[in-house]
């Protein structure tokens, strides 16, 4: 299980244990990595040493320079970082669905904004390059509703929207109650 903790220095404890080496041994493998391209480097500490993909992924980047995997601390940060016609549509489904489930808290995780219910995650969406990408948590509401985006692409755990997709509050929202029954 992935530490609460975004630094990639939160992996190290568990990389000295399981892999039974201090972190400056790791450091001296990945300075010899150095010259090579970020999947090489993950592929040698996967085949050669055993990592997982999250301690190779937090190892790597952490040699790279990259201290923490937590790009946007707010979800305005979230929305100053994409296109602006994602951003306006996005906030426009985070607020259909918050003007009737205002309990549910609006937060970043896997760095894209997420909607809770306590502790448990409801729905997401993130911005890809010519779309926006809605997911409800829960795969039998994504089942049940997936009539209702028929004229749109419907993947294994998404749906991919236009980026200037007129919001369907409505539906949203009835997405949102299917699943908070769940």
């Amino acid at each position: 299980m992935a530490p609460k903790d975004s630094t990639r220095e939160a992996h190290f404890p568990s990389i000295e244990k399981k892999h039974g080496e201090p972190m400056k041994y790791w450091f001296a493998v990945m300075k010899k990595l150095d010259s090579k391209k970020y999947p090489e480097q993950i592929a040698h500490l996967r085949e050669n040493y055993g990592f997982s993909q999250a301690h190779a992924n937090a190892l790597v980047m952490f040699s790279r320079g990259s201290v923490s995997s937590r790009r946007h601390e707010t979800s305005a940060d979230y929305f100053k970082s994409i296109k602006p016609e994602q951003a306006k549509t996005m906030k426009k489904i985070f607020k259909a669905i918050q003007s009737k489930f205002p309990k549910l808290e609006l937060v970043i995780a896997w760095n894209q904004p997420m909607l809770k219910n306590g502790d448990e995650y409801i729905f997401g969406a993130s911005a890809a390059t010519n779309h926006i990408l809605i997911a409800p948590w829960d795969q039998q509401v994504l089942k049940e509703f997936t009539p209702h985006f028929a004229e749109y692409r419907v993947n294994k755990k998404t749906i991919a929207l236009p980026n200037d997709w007129p919001v369907d509050e409505k539906l949203l929202q009835k997405m949102i109650k299917a699943s908070i029954k769940k």
